[in-house]
């Protein structure tokens, strides 16, 4: 997880999901909200007790603005497009390189999935796949920050902050096939050369 370290934090729960609670963390920040880091449910520890865990003074409070995005999320759990903006979410305390990632990770679109190593070549750190796992493994935004639409070069899921189940979940919600192995099957992936690529299966 990319470290956060927030002033007078506060926490909206978003419950019931599908996939079980989230916890929006937000500031003021700049005399507007931001969204500082969302935190899914994940198998043996909910949004809300990971929440008390990294934000221990955090407090439950609301605003128009984060109730917008709070309904959003859920409503994108439920299975609805949305459309999410960065301007809801604070990247001040990513590095220039975590940014780079989590930037062309926002910019793929519903119905697409990346690798790795392709994202690292967009941001000019060819070979850097790891790196880029890295950063998606402590993408502080998940959700709004799709980091659910990389998979890795074999076309298999990869991990997910929230376990494979829900990123295979999501995955399909937004039209994505797998077939019997568990391996995606596409024939174009973001931000492949003329983002052309044949699954041959």
């Amino acid at each position: 997880m990319l470290s956060v370290v927030v002033q007078q934090a506060n926490k909206k729960i978003i419950k019931p999901t599908p996939f079980g609670s989230v916890c929006v963390v937000w500031s003021i920040l700049k005399n507007s909200p931001r969204i500082v880091q969302i935190l899914l449910s994940r198998p043996g520890l909910s949004a809300e007790n990971h929440a008390n865990r990294l934000f221990p003074d955090s407090r439950i409070s609301c605003c128009r603005e984060i109730d917008k995005v709070a309904m959003s999320i859920q409503s994108y759990l439920e299975g609805e497009v949305i459309n999410f903006s960065l301007n809801v979410v604070d990247l001040s305390k990513c590095t220039k390189f975590q940014q780079s990632v989590l930037r062309a990770q926002y910019a793929i679109p519903r119905g697409f999935v990346s690798t790795y190593g392709l994202i690292a070549a967009h941001v000019g750190a060819p070979g850097g796949a790891r790196a880029v796992g890295n950063v998606m493994a402590g993408n502080p935004f998940p959700i709004i920050i799709p980091c659910h639409r990389t998979v890795l070069s074999n076309f298999h899921l990869g991990g997910f902050q929230s376990g494979a189940k829900m990123k295979r979940a999501l995955l399909e919600r937004e039209g994505i096939v797998f077939d019997k192995t568990g391996r995606v099957i596409c024939k174009v992936l973001h931000y492949a050369p003329e983002r052309r690529f044949n699954h041959d299966l």
